[in-house]
């Protein structure tokens, strides 16, 4: 069974390589083409349990307008809305688009910082400390 499922992977694989190499002969006009914008939506939930999330994702519905589902997936809606409350109080101040990079953990900390026992530097680094400080921050939710 296994190398079966190996041998379909390598065909597949073969044939999506002869496609993707095919000449331009064989490419659709350029005006018959259009270009659509993919998003993926990733999760990222910095060591919380799905319970503590949707703790977290409740508290963005009550206070910065989510209103996603409460499903224990921090995911972009769930980041913009916390990156509103970040923007308002907690000094954020790059785009609000969902992604939780450096800016956004940093203004993360500062809010860990005040109120939830962070005690680590202003960094960007979701390391270990940043995450036991979300811990208690969405327990505390």
């Amino acid at each position: 069974m296994a190398r079966t499922l190996v041998s379909a992977a390598a065909v597949v694989g073969l044939a999506v390589g002869g496609l993707a190499t095919a000449g331009t002969s064989f490419a659709a006009p350029a005006s018959a083409t259009s270009a659509h914008t993919v998003t993926i939506k990733a999760t990222n939930n910095f060591g919380l349990t799905s319970a503590e999330a949707k703790n977290v994702q409740n508290w963005l519905h009550t206070y910065w307008g989510y209103n996603d589902g409460i499903d224990g997936q921090l995911g972009t809606n769930s980041w913009k809305a916390f990156q509103r409350c970040l923007h308002t109080y907690w000094g954020y101040n790059d785009t609000i688009d969902g992604d939780p990079g450096p800016n956004t953990i940093k203004a993360l900390q500062r809010l860990l910082k005040d109120s939830w026992g962070y005690t680590g530097a202003i960094d960007g680094d979701a390391g270990s400390g940043t995450r036991a400080a979300f811990k208690r921050f969405a327990d505390g939710s």
